[in-house]
């Protein structure tokens, strides 16, 4: 089972949230955009969200300032994450726009304010796992959309928890992290979300 579990760190890394969450909100709110509407919506956010940091990764391995995907040193995670706020700014600014996709527009700003939050915390050595932050949102933004379009989700959601708990123990047996960074992590990660309803639900 040791040998299994941590292979959803790989499977789950943080990068795949934002494409994740957006299908989930394509899902929910189907039928409103044409095909070709989400269709391009889900383009932008794999283009943003996914080949951008995933080159400016090897940009940064190529000149040795990472070292893994996972960014398991705290020094090599800032450069990074300042990168990926920049890149959520520009997709929420520019794209998931408030007047056109509210919904997702306020789950990409609580990943901003989640990122800030992981960020800041660097300097002072601690080391939010960005992959609770990741799964929290997530969790909490599908709550939020099962209650924005009244649609009973009750096995989703209960798989995301079991999902956000694999997770949690993938990266305590990869020694990633310590219990304490993880439920740091999922504090950061949810508490936006939460705050965030009030604006759109």
């Amino acid at each position: 089972m040791k040998k299994i579990i941590p292979i959803f760190s790989y499977l789950f890394h943080p990068i795949f949230i934002p494409i994740v969450g957006t299908l989930f909100y394509v899902y929910y709110d189907a039928n409103y955009y044409s095909n070709e509407q989400y269709l391009i919506l889900l383009l932008q956010v794999i283009i943003i969200t996914f080949f951008l940091p995933l080159s400016f990764f090897y940009l940064l391995r190529t000149y040795g300032k990472v070292d893994s995907i996972m960014l398991s040193d705290i020094s090599q995670r800032k450069t990074p994450l300042l990168m990926q706020i920049a890149l959520t700014v520009i997709l929420i600014s520019k794209c998931i726009t408030l007047d056109r996709f509210p919904e997702l527009f306020y789950f990409f700003l609580g990943a901003i304010c989640s990122t800030l939050v992981a960020y800041v915390l660097l300097f002072l050595k601690i080391k939010a796992s960005i992959h609770m932050i990741a799964i929290s949102a997530l969790c909490f933004f599908v709550i939020g959309l099962s209650m924005h379009f009244e649609l009973n989700s009750t096995f989703i959601i209960a798989f995301l928890f079991l999902l956000t708990g694999i997770i949690a123990s993938s990266r305590l047996v990869m020694k990633a992290h310590s219990p304490k960074e993880l439920v740091i992590g999922y504090v950061a990660g949810m508490l936006p979300q939460i705050l965030l309803w009030y604006f759109w639900l």
